[in-house]
C-alpha cells in the first residue's frame, strides 16, 4: 500500500467508541484539535480497540512540537535526552504521552559525525504517514483521528488485522539489524494475538538472531517482563527456543521443556489473578537450573545450597542491571524450595515454618509439582504443615510485677 493514499474508515463502519478510550486521553487529544493541531490516537492502543481488546494504555501522536505541546498544558513535562517526548500528568499518578510525528532523514541531512547520527534520526520531525513508516508492524501503525473520529491506515494494517497476520514495515533483514528487539517483540505479538508470522520474518530470525546479544540490556529485562505479565512467557520462550534465540535472549536460561514447562504453569497463575513479581519470574525462570545442578536428594547443607543459588541468580541479575533486593527475593525461593523439595524433619524446621518467603516458595513449589507430578504429595504434606504451624508472631508478655519492700523505719 502507498501511505501518500491511505486508507480512511469512517466513524460509521469501525468499531472504535470515545466511551472505550480513556477520559483524560480524550481531555488531551481534544484540546490540541482545538488549538488547531492533529491529535491521533496511535500505535497498540488503535490495534487493541479494533480486536476488541481493552488497552493498557493510550499514546498520542501529533504534529505539535514537545515545546508547543508543553505550552498548552501546565501539567506537561519534556521527557527523554534523545528522543524528546511530552509528559502530560494527571491525578493518581497517571501519565499521558504525547510525540510529534517522526520521519526517516534523508542522507543528506545526517551529521557528519557518525556518532551523532542516532540522537539527530530519532528527533526529525515528520508527517504522519512518515511516523507510521517508521513503526515495527503494519498493525501498529493504525492511527485513529479525534477531528472526525475515523481511523486511517496508511500502510495495509488493517487488512493484516482481518487476516490474522503479522507483517514488518520495510524488509526485516533490515528492520531487525535497525532494532535487534523487534525480533522478540514479533514473536510476542503473534503469541499474545494469536497472529501468523509472515515467512520472511522467520528467515530474517534466522539471519540476524544473534544480534539479540548486542540490544540493551534494560530494553530486554522490560520485554521479558512483559512476557510475564501478559501470561505468555511459556509460549514465546518456547517458540524463541525453536528458532534458536535463547542463547542471545538469556544466555543463562538453559531452556529445557520442563523449565518452559514451568513457565506456563506460572502464566496460567497470572492468569488466574495473581499479581507476578519479577523475582518470583526470575526463581521460576532458574528453578530446573538450580534443582538439577544442585539435588536435594544429595541431603546437601543449605549454605552450599545458598552459594549455588547465588551463583545461577547473580549472572542474571548483573547482567540486567537488577535491585540486590529482587535478587535476594529470588534467592530465597530457590532456596525455600531446595529446603521443601529435600523433606520434613530436617534441622531448623519450625523456623522455616514461619519464615515470611516460605508461603512463596511454596506456591513455587507448588507449581513446580504440577511439572513433576512425583512431588506433589510432598507439596501437599507441607501445605498442611505449614497451615497448622503458628503464625510466628511473638505474643505480647505481660510486664512483670515488681515488688516493692516497705522501708524500715
Amino acid at each position: 500500500m502507498n501511505a501518500s493514499n491511505p486508507i480512511i474508515v469512517p466513524r460509521s463502519q469501525h468499531c472504535i467508541s470515545r466511551k472505550q478510550i480513556d477520559v483524560d486521553t480524550l481531555k488531551v487529544l481534544n484540546r490540541l484539535h482545538r488549538y488547531g493541531f492533529k491529535a491521533y490516537l496511535v500505535g497498540g492502543s488503535v490495534r487493541d480497540l479494533l480486536l476488541g481488546r481493552q488497552p493498557k494504555d493510550f499514546d498520542i501522536g501529533t504534529d505539535a512540537t514537545p515545546s508547543q505541546v508543553r505550552k498548552l498544558f501546565r501539567n506537561c513535562f519534556l521527557v527523554g535526552r534523545r528522543f524528546r517526548l511530552a509528559h502530560i500528568r494527571f491525578a493518581g499518578n497517571k501519565v499521558i504521552e504525547v510525540a510529534t510525528f517522526r520521519r526517516q532523514p534523508e542522507e543528506n541531512e545526517l551529521p557528519d559525525n557518525q556518532e551523532d547520527h542516532f540522537h539527530f534520526v530519532q528527533n526529525v520531525f515528520g508527517s504522519p504517514e512518515e511516523d507510521a513508516a517508521r513503526r515495527d508492524f503494519t498493525i501498529n501503525a493504525l492511527f485513529y483521528n479525534i477531528a472526525d473520529f475515523s481511523v486511517i491506515d496508511f500502510l495495509g494494517g488493517l487488512k493484516d488485522l482481518e487476516e490474522k497476520r503479522l507483517k514488518v514495515i520495510g524488509d526485516p533483514q533490515v528492520r531487525f539489524v535497525e532494532d535487534p528487539v523487534r525480533m522478540l517483540r514479533a514473536i510476542e505479538f503473534a503469541v499474545r494475538l494469536g497472529f501468523d508470522l509472515e515467512e520472511n520474518i522467520y528467515r530474517a530470525i534466522e539471519n540476524h538472531r544473534s544480534l539479540l546479544a548486542t540490544a540493551a540490556p534494560a530494553r530486554i529485562r522490560e520485554e521479558i517482563i512483559e512476557l510475564f505479565r501478559h501470561k505468555i512467557s511459556g509460549a514465546v520462550l518456547r517458540q524463541c527456543r525453536e528458532l534458536g534465540m535463547l542463547p542471545y535472549l538469556l544466555a543463562g536460561y538453559p531452556g529445557t521443556d520442563e523449565g518452559i514447562a514451568l513457565l506456563a504453569k506460572l502464566d496460567q497463575r497470572t492468569a488466574a489473578g495473581m499479581p507476578i513479581e519479577e523475582s518470583f519470574a526470575i526463581a521460576a525462570l532458574y528453578l530446573r537450573l538450580f534443582m538439577d545442578s544442585f539435588s536435594p536428594a544429595d541431603k546437601n547443607n543449605i549454605t552450599a545450597a545458598l552459594h549455588q543459588a547465588n551463583e545461577i541468580i547473580s549472572a542474571h541479575c548483573r547482567y540486567f542491571s537488577i535491585a540486590s533486593g529482587i535478587r535476594h527475593q529470588a534467592r530465597e525461593l530457590l532456596i525455600g524450595c531446595f529446603r521443601l523439595a529435600r523433606g520434613r524433619g530436617f534441622r531448623a524446621e519450625k523456623r522455616f515454618l514461619q519464615h515470611p518467603f516460605t508461603p512463596k516458595a511454596l506456591e513455587l513449589f507448588c507449581l513446580w509439582s504440577q511439572v513433576r507430578p512425583e512431588l506433589i504429595p510432598l507439596a501437599k504434606n507441607w501445605s498442611t504443615a505449614i497451615k497448622n504451624s503458628p503464625t510466628g508472631k511473638q505474643q505480647s508478655k505481660r510486664p512483670r510485677k515488681r515488688n516493692y519492700r516497705k522501708k524500715s523505719k
